[in-house]
């Protein structure tokens, strides 16, 4: 099941992606008004019975992709985790995960630009994995936590890097508005069974920039939710962004940033592709 948000006619709603269009639910489950509620009450399984059988309500070009989950209590982002962007960054893996958070207000959804902000021409492209927790939980262990995921999104985790690296905490480089693309749809657990077998691919232009297959990561799901969960329990709605494979912008030479009139697109197998148009900010 494809599940995702929108704005239609001004209003804010969710809805299942099928052929045709979407087909709404905003007021079809009692207590439910968007996916995080939907998580939260544990009722994909009704939505899906809701959807079952129906044909699209309007299509997609009636509507207005908002970030896939806009108000996700945290967004856990990882920092070097592919081996190849490691060894391109001249890092070393250690024993635990790089972690940095980024706020959901920075956010866009699928088809909205990504903004070149005024203080910075260095916005780079980080293509990843989302995984969207369908449940909360505190002290997971890693045999348990695959149990926690509701399913898998597309991620661009953009940059400003030369604020990334004004001090040794690079989160304020990480946290510019809409420099963060989420979308276009959560793809469940059920259609994806095995999240080894994702990968993603980050073309700009329509050149490609980045690819990487998610079995070369040195922290893998479960390890990311369980360490995340003995600090901070997780809870229903919240996204791990679990780190770009290698090809980033600033790494070429000479380096490759956005710039206005750019178009980006992360791909993710078995999921879909988020695009995002850049524009500067005003």
């Amino acid at each position: 099941m494809k599940l995702t948000s929108f704005t239609r006619n001004g209003t804010h709603g969710y809805g299942v992606v099928v052929a045709g269009g979407i087909i709404d639910l905003t007021t079809a489950i009692d207590g439910v008004s968007d996916l995080k509620d939907l998580l939260e009450s544990d009722r994909l399984a009704q939505a899906a019975d809701s959807a079952a059988g129906r044909s699209a309500d309007f299509p997609l070009e009636d509507i207005d992709f908002l970030p896939l989950i806009p108000n996700a209590s945290k967004v856990i982002c990882v920092a070097v985790n592919y081996l190849a962007h490691a060894r391109e960054a001249g890092r070393t893996i250690g024993d635990y995960p790089v972690l940095f958070h980024r706020h959901a207000q920075t956010q866009i959804g699928h088809q909205q630009p990504l903004l070149v902000p005024k203080s910075s021409e260095q916005l780079d492209f980080e293509g990843e994995i989302a995984v969207i927790l369908g449940k909360g939980g505190a002290h997971i262990e890693p045999e348990d936590a695959m149990d926690y995921v509701a399913g898998y999104s597309c991620y661009n985790e953009g940059s400003i890097r030369d604020w990334q690296f004004h001090v040794h905490q690079y989160s304020m480089g990480k946290n510019f508005n809409a420099t963060g693309g989420f979308g276009p749809w959560l793809v469940t657990t059920d259609d994806i069974p095995d999240p080894d077998a994702l990968t993603v691919t980050t073309r700009l232009n329509g050149e490609q920039m980045q690819f990487g297959e998610f079995n070369d990561v040195a922290f893998n799901i479960p390890t990311l939710i369980s360490y995340v969960s003995k600090a901070l329990p997780w809870r229903a709605g919240d996204v791990i962004v679990t780190g770009t494979p290698g090809g980033v912008g600033f790494k070429r030479k000479p380096p490759i940033f956005l710039k206005e009139g750019d178009m980006v697109e992360v791909e993710v197998n078995l999921v879909g592709t988020l695009v995002n148009s850049v524009a500067n900010e005003v």
